[in-house]
Parts: C-alpha cells; sequence; structure tokens
C-alpha cells in the first residue's frame, strides 16, 4: 500500500469490497478441522493414566520444596536465630543512638508512648 491519504468514501469502497469477497475454506479443510476436533475430543474422554503413589515420609523433603529449598531454608534458619538473639541480648549501644539522634535527656520509651498519654489526650 502507498504513503497516500484515503479519505472516508475510498475506505468504505474498501470495506464494501473486503465484505463483498469472502472466501470460503474448502469442504476438504472442513473435514480436515472436524477430524482432529473428535480425534482431541476422544483422547481428553479417555482417562488420564494415575501417576505411580508416593511412599509417606519425606515431608521435610515436600516441605522444603515448597518454601525454596535449602537455601532458603538456611536463611530462614539464620534470620530466627538473630531475632531470638537480638531479643535476649538487646543491643546496649541503642540508647546512645537515640541520644546522638535526639540529643540527651531521652530515653527509648519516651519514644514509644504509654497508654497514660492516651489517657490523658484532649
Amino acid at each position: 500500500m502507498t504513503d497516500r491519504q484515503m479519505n472516508d468514501t475510498e475506505i468504505e469502497a474498501l470495506f464494501a469490497a473486503a465484505r463483498t469477497d469472502r472466501p470460503e475454506p474448502s469442504a476438504a479443510l472442513l473435514a480436515r478441522v472436524m477430524g482432529d476436533a473428535m480425534a482431541e475430543a476422544e483422547a481428553r474422554a479417555a482417562p488420564a493414566p494415575v501417576p505411580p503413589a508416593r511412599p509417606m515420609g519425606g515431608g521435610l523433603a515436600r516441605l522444603l520444596g515448597v518454601i525454596g529449598g535449602w537455601p532458603a531454608m538456611g536463611g530462614l534458619a539464620t534470620a530466627g536465630l538473630m531475632g531470638v538473639w537480638i531479643g535476649y541480648a538487646a543491643p546496649g549501644g541503642f540508647d546512645a543512638v537515640t541520644a546522638t539522634m535526639l540529643g540527651g535527656g531521652y530515653d527509648v520509651s519516651d519514644l514509644m508512648p504509654g497508654l497514660d498519654a492516651y489517657l490523658t489526650e484532649g
């Protein structure tokens, strides 16, 4: 097709010609398509083969497969141990960090309001 601009009447004439010249598929093609469709329908109607039963056990292997394998399990264990360690042995330098950021005279408990702060609110 050339790069010239077509007006509406030329485009409508083009579409009208396309609507009148509708090629029909041959009977041989339609028969082949119908034969393929029937073969596919019969194949899907047949019962699917049953996979062999897995032995019981191997729960850890299945769990590892679900969560991402041994690397993911190693990361999960490391994060869990770090959480327990941080919870048990709270970092002693946290007061120094808050004093540096907020200036002296503040405590860690000042950053989190207690129940009395909510009760005395307006």
